[in-house]
C-alpha cells in the first residue's frame, strides 16, 4: 500500500467507527463502508480518487496528490 492514501484510510475507518451504522446495527464495518454513511461519504469519495490515482499512469509519473 502506498503511503499517500494511508491517512485517508485511517480517517474513513474512524468515521465509520463513529457512525450510527456500527453503533445501532449489528453490521460489520465492511458493510457499513459499502453503504457509505452520509457523514463519511466525502471521505470515501476522496479515498476512491486516491486509489484510482495510484494506478493512473499519468498520476504515477507526477505523483499522487494524496492526503
Amino acid at each position: 500500500m502506498s503511503k499517500s492514501c494511508e491517512g485517508l484510510i485511517k480517517e474513513v475507518a474512524k468515521c465509520v467507527a463513529r457512525s450510527e451504522c456500527i453503533r445501532a446495527g449489528g453490521k460489520s464495518a465492511k458493510q457499513c463502508v459499502r453503504e457509505a454513511p452520509p457523514e463519511c461519504d466525502n471521505l470515501r469519495h476522496q479515498l476512491v480518487q486516491c486509489k484510482t490515482g495510484q494506478v493512473n499512469m499519468r498520476n504515477r509519473i507526477r505523483g499522487n496528490k494524496g492526503y
